[in-house]
């Protein structure tokens, strides 16, 4: 498979305010600086598949109302490869849009599909699984997703159970997928953690253009009969208009219902490259950067005094002072400031919104 098949779908569509109030449905957290590194999470995602694929490769699949935040983030892709969805279907109809879309400039493209959101620490190691994934697929009528090697009983991720009796003849590294778990509840998560076959699921997928089309259908026949009937206008004036008007007639489903848990020729490669998906402050704090004191601080002026096991995330702000804190979050984001414990996240955003 040459490296010019290589396509990378990134799909930002989600409204991402779980981090609040860095994060809101009008800029959601894919598009924000979450790591204060200068460049926001969706820009991140970009960058580590550096060497995967060109930027004229790249897709990003989002809601309309985001495709302005898209075009300034990432100038590097062309414009026309951002696909603008009308309305929120789930993640089976936004892959089946850009699937059929890839599939009319190149029937012999190999894809990989990835969340905007997530963050890895070891980009190397995440580009040697993805090359050797890209490398199985184009070889095979495989789907490949990517099981992270769990650190704790996490009840936030789903799961994936493999069979690692026998690994692939063609990739050591590469096992059959016994089954999907739901995210479950604290002592399931931790009789997984105990057992050596399950892993996180990070919502990474590789495949084919040809498997993923022919895996829509036979599963998602419905689906599949939308985008299919699209073939003559794609990458034509008149694409938006009909994208518009068929994209509200799909069942809103995920990809893992729609034909990860229905196919047969589906696969796992376990990984371990510090992958985590940002859902909430207590998530951020645990993957940066900490003082000796356990603390967080994203923002060029935090100084804090007694406090321990807190995260602090003020780039707007020029000085911000802390005495005295324990296991809280401080954050601020055009005038609004939240503190509060973490624990009590959540319920604090919820309060803060009626």
């Amino acid at each position: 498979m040459a490296y010019t098949d290589n396509q990378l779908v990134i799909m930002a569509g989600g409204v991402g305010s779980r981090i609040w109030p860095m994060s809101t449905e009008e800029c959601p957290k894919q598009f924000i600086d979450v790591l204060g590194v200068g460049r926001s999470l969706i820009q991140l995602t970009f960058d580590r598949f550096e060497g995967i694929c060109p930027p004229e490769n790249v897709w990003v699949v989002t809601n309309k109302k985001y495709a302005p935040l898209v075009r300034r983030q990432l100038p590097e892709i062309p414009e026309s490869h951002i696909l603008q969805e009308p309305c929120r279907r789930n993640t089976a109809p936004c892959i089946a849009y850009v699937s059929w879309r890839i599939k009319s400039v190149n029937p012999k493209a190999n894809i990989v599909v990835t969340p905007s959101d997530a963050t890895v620490q070891d980009t190397a190691e995440f580009r040697r699984v993805i090359a050797q994934c890209l490398k199985f697929t184009g070889e095979t009528d495989g789907i490949v997703t990517l099981g992270m090697t769990p650190t704790r009983p996490e009840t936030g991720y789903g799961y994936i159970q493999a069979d690692l009796s026998s690994s692939s003849p063609r990739n050591k590294g590469i096992y059959r997928i016994d089954t999907f778990r739901e995210k479950p509840d604290l002592q399931t998560a931790e009789k997984y953690v105990k057992q050596s076959n399950f892993f996180w699921n990070a919502g990474i997928f590789i495949w084919s253009v040809s498997t993923i089309v022919n895996a829509f259908r036979v599963y998602s026949p419905a689906i599949s009969k939308v985008f299919e009937g699209m073939m003559d206008v794609y990458g034509t004036e008149k694409e938006q208009e009909m994208v518009d008007l068929r994209y509200p007639e799909c069942e809103s489903i995920s990809v893992d219902y729609a034909i990860m848990e229905k196919a047969e020729e589906i696969f796992v490669y376990p990984a371990d490259f510090g992958w985590s998906d940002l859902g909430s402050w207590s998530s951020l704090l645990m993957h940066t950067h900490h003082d000796l004191y356990g603390n967080s601080l994203i923002g060029d002026k935090v100084i804090v005094h007694d406090t321990h096991n807190c995260i602090v995330h003020t780039l707007q702000q020029k000085k911000v002072v802390i005495q005295g804190l324990d296991d809280c979050v401080v954050a601020e984001k055009d005038g609004v400031l939240l503190i509060c414990k973490l624990s009590e996240e959540q319920r604090i955003r919820q309060f803060a919104e009626e």
